[in-house]
């Protein structure tokens, strides 16, 4: 009897059938981020047509240790004789989650009928598991929370490279590293330690997004001790980019025309609305001229801080400058997010 292929995994195989069609028709039409838009927007599509797909399980975590490496490997002592110029913008980000707190929870919850906490935790800009974690814990809707981030994500991570080349005509062709056969040995087996001692050593501890935020500590603590002086080879990049992209799109999949009415198309709006208002310290700062505008503009967007970790590495950006804000944000948020909650419960 021939062995069947176990559902999952013919289904996982499926998804990166779909993201490979999508990665060849952004290549051949030259558009930007193949390896990024590609599969997102194939996979979403594909998840409204009821395909039978699903992430890549557990292979998704491990990839994106790669963003945490290459993150960390911008990290440099440049960077700390910088801080006080950071200090204003920085400054501006609990009140920009602030603010997207106080139109967020009444708009879902009095506008669109959902729960209290439901619209707390799915208004909250910070990381996506955290705030299902904090939101199931709390009593909300897991389903409607995480569409609601995913559609966050989705309009962010796609209008953001529109915004870089039609509002301050940056190029998305910037190499995001050397090829592998021009990195050192060396350095590539520094950063696989990196990748997996820091993922695996800050889950055991604890650390939020550790599987981001435990590589970047190491390659950072490596970077500032000189001991290596490259990014993570391109082609692990673009494969971080495809396990990205097919993690958002994959989101939607088993999505109904009902919760795409109710559920999307607010988080829809309302991501239209956060945008609005994190140009609003934005613009402050790129008229102080603290840093130049494609910077700053993905320092505040509300994503995900692996999508524009990706965006910020493609567009030649000052990536220690995007990364320092985006994680600001999520400990703030992670931090004071269940502490506001309780205090309005109260």
């Amino acid at each position: 009897m021939t062995p069947r292929i176990p559902l999952s995994l013919a289904r996982s195989l499926m998804t990166l059938a779909i993201a490979s069609v999508g990665i060849f028709i952004f290549t051949i039409l030259d558009l930007p981020l193949p390896w990024l838009l590609g599969p997102l927007l194939a996979c979403l599509i594909a998840a409204f047509a009821q395909a039978p797909m699903n992430g890549l399980g557990v292979v998704a975590t491990p990839l994106r240790t790669i963003l945490g490496v290459a993150v960390g490997a911008a990290i440099t002592p440049a960077l700390f004789h910088r801080i006080d110029e950071m200090a204003l913008s920085m400054a501006l980000i609990p009140l920009l989650a602030l603010s997207i707190g106080l139109a967020g929870v009444p708009y879902f919850h009095r506008a669109w009928g959902f729960d209290r906490a439901t619209s707390y935790y799915g208004v909250m800009p910070g990381g996506l598991q955290d705030m299902l974690v904090f939101g199931e814990e709390a009593g909300g809707n897991v389903r409607i929370m995480s569409l609601i981030h995913a559609t966050r994500v989705l309009i962010v991570v796609v209008s953001a490279p529109l915004l870089l080349t039609y509002a301050f005509g940056v190029s998305l062709s910037e190499p995001p590293g050397a090829p592998a056969r021009d990195t050192p040995v060396h350095e590539m087996l520094i950063m696989l330690a990196c990748a997996i001692i820091g993922w695996k050593g800050g889950k055991k501890i604890g650390l939020f997004g550790a599987s981001i935020l435990g590589p970047l500590i190491l390659t950072a603590a490596a970077s500032l001790l000189d001991i290596i002086h490259h990014r993570p080879p391109i082609e692990a990049i673009l494969i971080a980019q495809l396990s990205i992209g097919v993690s958002v799109g994959a989101h939607y999949v088993g999505i109904t025309w009902a919760e795409f009415r109710r559920v999307v198309l607010a988080a829809a709006l309302f991501t239209f609305l956060m945008m609005g208002l994190a140009a609003i310290p934005a613009a402050l700062i790129i008229w102080l001229g603290s840093a130049d505008a494609a910077t700053v503009m993905l320092a505040f967007l509300p994503g995900g801080q692996a999508e524009l970790t990706v965006l910020a590495i493609v567009s030649g950006v000052d990536v220690a400058y995007v990364v320092v804000h985006h994680i600001f944000r999520m400990i703030i948020v992670i931090i004071g997010a269940p502490l506001a909650m309780r205090w309005m419960g109260k």
